[in-house]
């Protein structure tokens, strides 16, 4: 039940809402990239490999997306507060529980299972809940401003964290996060109410006396019906396209590039504090270029952004390895990685919807999602891999730069949003 039941502000109380959830998906994005900054200094404090730390990046990674789907439908059956009030205790208790490690299975257990599992539910699937339950107008905009809060959480705090690390080595990162993650806890729980309707309003955009959809999972076993919608999802080929170009999503965005683009300039020769604040300008330049392909997804057609994004994704990595790694070379990178980061998520939510409906449309994107992290999952790792074979970053940058042309025609692939309208309208 909801301690509070009147709030100020009328429909317009769901900005209150975005904004408590935009602040807890930028802290939980931020701890998701803080492996990236604890590479070097575990490396010098432990003696540990990079694949190593890469193999815990990556298992926090994969379980951060593989968490999402089920967090959506535990988000139905107990609450979406209580998850999340859950998720952020058990995100700041696990980071804060890695200052005692000493083993390389204690960084795995703290920030690769534990912090995977949490962060998992402060993901995009928390954003595409949120978004459904409290709007009914400026989807796509509101998404594109979730979305741009987790990959800038993923990127601004970096040269901070960077610089504590120079500083003070790896201890002082862990208890920033730790803390940062607990100051949340009180945001969510007085300001964040269960739905509209337990305030007495509408979604925003919707006429007084809108009927409430009831939960889909309102009832029986949640794992039943996370895993059900899976299989339901599974049969259609749209379902696959996307699940396909967000694996390459996270691929070539957190996977490989928030995960070893500080280490791969320290490979040629750029201070760690500088990498990182390439990563934040990145971060800056998404949250622009995340809304900007909201209010796009609101007005055109999701496929084609899709092609465009992936496309330009794909030439950025290709180029990267020769561009010299000077000041203007790398600062073109930023800008255009930063515009093109996760600007996907809009109109891979609209396309969910469309195929889906409203109603299943959140828990078919957390599988979605979990694509996305199996995908940068598979590339923390992969990366990490190929630079302890190979010497440097090369190979592994250039890979990906062609799995993202690759997603670019993917995307082309799936059904025009007019044909999805259609099928999600039919009744089942």
């Amino acid at each position: 039940m909801n301690i509070v039941q009147n709030r100020p502000f009328g429909q317009r109380y769901a900005f209150v809402v975005v904004a408590v959830i935009f602040l807890s998906l930028l802290i939980a994005a931020g701890l998701r990239s803080t492996p990236g900054v604890l590479m070097l200094p575990l490396e010098e404090a432990f003696g540990w490999r990079r694949d190593t730390i890469s193999l815990s990046a990556a298992i926090g990674i994969f379980l951060y997306g593989l968490a999402g789907p089920f967090a959506a439908a535990l988000m139905e059956r107990v609450g979406l507060r209580r998850t999340l009030l859950a998720a952020l205790a058990l995100m700041s208790a696990s980071t804060a529980l890695s200052l005692t490690m000493s083993e390389p299975w204690h960084l795995i257990a703290t920030w690769g299972v534990l912090s995977g599992i949490g962060s998992g539910a402060v993901a995009s699937v928390l954003g595409a809940t949120i978004v459904n339950r409290w709007f009914k107008t400026n989807r796509g905009l509101m998404m594109g401003l979730m979305s741009a809060s987790s990959a800038t959480g993923m990127l601004v705090f970096l040269p901070f964290l960077a610089a504590l690390a120079q500083s003070g080595g790896w201890q002082p990162v862990v208890i920033a996060v730790s803390v940062a993650t607990a100051a949340l806890l009180p945001l969510v729980y007085f300001l964040v109410p269960e739905r509209p309707a337990s305030i007495g309003i509408t979604r925003y955009g919707a006429e007084p006396g809108e009927a409430e959809q009831p939960p889909l999972a309102a009832s029986g076993n949640f794992l039943t019906m996370t895993l059900g919608t899976l299989l339901q999802s599974a049969k259609t080929r749209v379902f696959w396209y996307l699940f396909a170009t967000f694996f390459i999503c996270g691929f070539t965005t957190n996977g490989l590039v928030g995960t070893h683009l500080i280490a791969f300039c320290g490979d040629m020769g750029i201070p760690e504090v500088r990498a990182a604040s390439l990563l934040a300008l990145m971060g800056i330049f998404d949250l622009i270029g995340t809304t900007l392909s909201g209010w796009l997804t609101d007005r055109f057609d999701p496929r084609k952004l899709l092609g465009v994004y992936y496309g330009i994704r794909g030439l950025s990595l290709v180029y990267l390895p020769y561009s010299g790694f000077s000041g203007v070379s790398l600062t073109i990178f930023a800008v255009l990685y930063g515009l093109d980061w996760i600007a996907t998520v809009p109109p891979t939510l609209r396309l969910s919807n469309e195929a889906f409906g409203d109603r299943s449309g959140p828990l078919v994107f957390g599988w979605i999602v979990a694509g996305h992290q199996v995908g940068a999952a598979t590339a923390a790792f992969f990366g990490g891999a190929l630079r302890e074979m190979q010497g440097d970053y090369v190979l592994a940058f250039q890979i990906a730069g062609m799995t993202g042309i690759a997603a670019a025609a993917l995307s082309l692939l799936i059904e025009p949003s007019e044909t999805l309208r259609r099928r999600a309208a039919q009744p089942a």
